[in-house]
């Protein structure tokens, strides 16, 4: 267990060593144990957190908050559009001063090229942690509560299990990228084999890839990308499939929205679920748009843990406040 991560950033999914997300997993079961034994948790007793959102939510915030408030601390919502960073306050005079007014600053801002740009130049600025709800290309926490989700429903020894990252269709937005960066970079971390399909317009980002290549290397497990998503799905342990935009492609949203209409057929369906393994799990961050990236029966079926993997972002949530903030 690493014991020091008191003052540490999470904005990228290798900012922790395989170690210091062992230590996260760890306390982030503890505290879900404590949960449902009413025990109290109040390591962050009078600790505030700044949530500075560029970008709407509904679990992130909703479970920044709870955390905070089970840790017995206080989290402040705040609306870039509402207040003077929308025509004014730079990211480092963010960073020095709610730095100085806060214990810890989250930060969900997802523009394509800009948002994680943001996040580190308030860190730069700020003496206190600065943790990533989300940027254009990493989401750390959902993806720590995929790996612990996978862990409830598949065991501590996760080598050999087949992980599908999977795109699909969704008609509602280009959305952002950062989920199936974050799992492609952590995953194989922890012994899985990551097999990647998407069709040819929606490649990730290629430093992205060659880190993905780097650690599936290093914990030698296997690293594989395919444009089928039927091919993809079979003998899988864990689908994870979700939409992503197509912004490596092209920027240009229209083209982007043209693109993705090519591919309505991309949907994870029953039939799909079946050539997975019996046993197989269903995974997706939420939202989902349903009977159009994922059916009803798939989402509210006995294969899906999209629930308890909203749970968990909560849990290790507040694991990483508690070890960082304290």
């Amino acid at each position: 267990m690493q014991s020091f991560l008191h003052g540490r950033d999470l904005i990228g999914d290798l900012d922790f060593t395989k170690e210091e997300v062992e230590t996260v997993l760890e306390v982030a079961f503890d505290l879900k144990r404590k949960r449902a034994l009413n025990e109290l948790t109040p390591y962050l007793r009078d600790k505030v957190l700044a949530m500075l959102f560029f970008y709407s939510s509904t679990r992130t915030r909703g479970s920044f908050e709870a955390g905070m408030a089970h840790l017995g601390g206080h989290a402040a919502f705040i609306e870039s559009r509402t207040t003077q960073i929308s025509h004014g306050d730079t990211p480092k005079e963010i960073g020095e001063i709610f730095g100085r007014y806060f214990d810890g600053i989250s930060i969900r801002h997802v523009d394509w090229g800009v948002g994680n740009g943001y996040l580190n130049e308030v860190a730069k600025a700020s003496r206190v942690p600065v943790l990533n709800m989300q940027c254009d290309v990493y989401h750390p926490f959902q993806c720590l509560a995929d790996l612990m989700t996978i862990i409830e429903k598949k065991g501590r020894d996760l080598r050999r299990k087949k992980m599908v990252v999977s795109w699909a269709y969704a008609a509602s937005y280009q959305k952002p990228m950062s989920v199936p960066q974050s799992l492609i970079l952590q995953m194989p971390r922890f012994g899985m084999d990551v097999v990647l399909a998407h069709p040819p317009e929606f490649k990730l980002m290629p430093e992205i890839m060659d880190q993905a290549y780097e650690q599936a290397k290093k914990f030698n497990v296997g690293f594989e990308v395919m444009d089928d998503m039927d091919t993809a799905f079979k003998d899988a342990d864990i689908i994870y499939a979700k939409s992503w935009g197509a912004m490596v492609h092209t920027p240009d949203v229209e083209e982007g929205a043209r693109i993705i209409k090519k591919y309505e057929s991309w949907i994870t369906d029953e039939r799909r679920m079946k050539l997975a393994k019996p046993d197989a799990i269903y995974m997706h961050p939420l939202p989902a748009d349903r009977n159009i990236e994922v059916t009803d029966g798939v989402m509210d079926g006995p294969q899906s843990v999209v629930y308890d993997e909203a749970e968990n972002r909560m849990h290790v949530q507040e694991a990483v406040m508690a070890l960082t903030m304290s």
